[in-house]
């Protein structure tokens, strides 16, 4: 009889959201599974894991799981190590689960919704302003010079859309402080020890020691970057996707470094 072919997809993908919180997406809904590969995670990287909050998100599933299955599974995960504290906003049929298991929504984890809110088309005004640039692109110039130029700003010039500038912070995030730059990079011209955490929306840029935590595009911005000048960190992420310090090239540990999002998997290489 040939051996079974073994699978080494996860049955569950845990992301570190923007507040410390771990979303556990479930892939494959096998309570034994996710619970081992829970159990593992909190083995290796106990500081990180152990105890640690923990939103359970159905949305990959085809099929909402019973509570049944839903209480067995929270329960498991606690036995593993962490707390599950709330399901992640979904559909119906997950609020409706979530009622009959006594567990709160969280719909922050949902940050791809987000996103594609923030891209969905424009709104009317805008549309119409776009018409309305258009026709003053093909309109025939005024005869008169005079009017022209008075005339045409006033009804093309573009909405300016503010951003929100880089936060800066410049003196040493100690262990167990947290800075958080909201829609913005963030800056931090001094050391990050162990056990604190920097957080941004964007990229982060750190011109000290990391020895702590640091989480970039925290709200699902993949093209958010970390950038460090000397690297010893707990734990690095970008969008979700994380490295503990036991997965980083030892060559890395000292060093100037930068970290980035490509084709779902997370990359370290050396800044020279």
């Amino acid at each position: 009889m040939a051996a079974p072919i073994p699978d080494y997809e996860q049955a569950g993908e845990l992301k570190i959201g923007q507040v410390g919180i771990a979303n556990l997406r479930i892939r494959t809904l096998d309570v034994q599974r996710l619970a081992a590969e829970m159990r593992e995670r909190v083995q290796r990287a106990p500081k990180l894991f152990e105890r640690c909050a923990v939103v359970v998100d159905f949305g990959s599933l085809s099929h909402c799981p019973d509570a049944a299955t839903a209480r067995e599974l929270v329960q498991a995960l606690k036995d593993a190590g962490v707390l599950p504290v709330a399901l992640a906003f979904g559909t119906t049929e997950i609020e409706s689960l979530s009622r009959t298991i006594g567990m709160p929504l969280l719909a922050k984890f949902r940050a791809q919704y987000e996103r594609q809110a923030e891209a969905a088309p424009a709104p009317p005004e805008r549309v119409v302003e776009r018409i309305v640039e258009r026709v003053v692109e093909r309109a025939p110039a005024a005869p008169t010079p005079e009017v022209e130029p008075a005339s045409a700003p006033a009804v093309a010039a573009p909405v300016p859309v503010a951003r929100a500038p880089g936060q800066l912070h410049t003196t040493p995030v100690r262990s167990g402080q947290r800075v958080y730059a909201q829609h913005c990079d963030l800056t931090i011209c001094a050391a990050v020890g162990a056990g604190a955490e920097v957080i941004a929306d964007g990229s982060v840029h750190i011109y000290g020691p990391l020895r702590g935590r640091a989480l970039a595009g925290a709200l699902g911005d993949t093209q958010a970057r970390i950038f460090c000048r000397e690297f010893q960190a707990e734990l690095v992420a970008v969008a979700g996707n994380y490295k503990v310090r036991d997965e980083i090239p030892a060559e890395l540990v000292g060093k100037a470094v930068q970290v980035w999002l490509q084709d779902g998997r997370l990359h370290i290489e050396e800044l020279i």
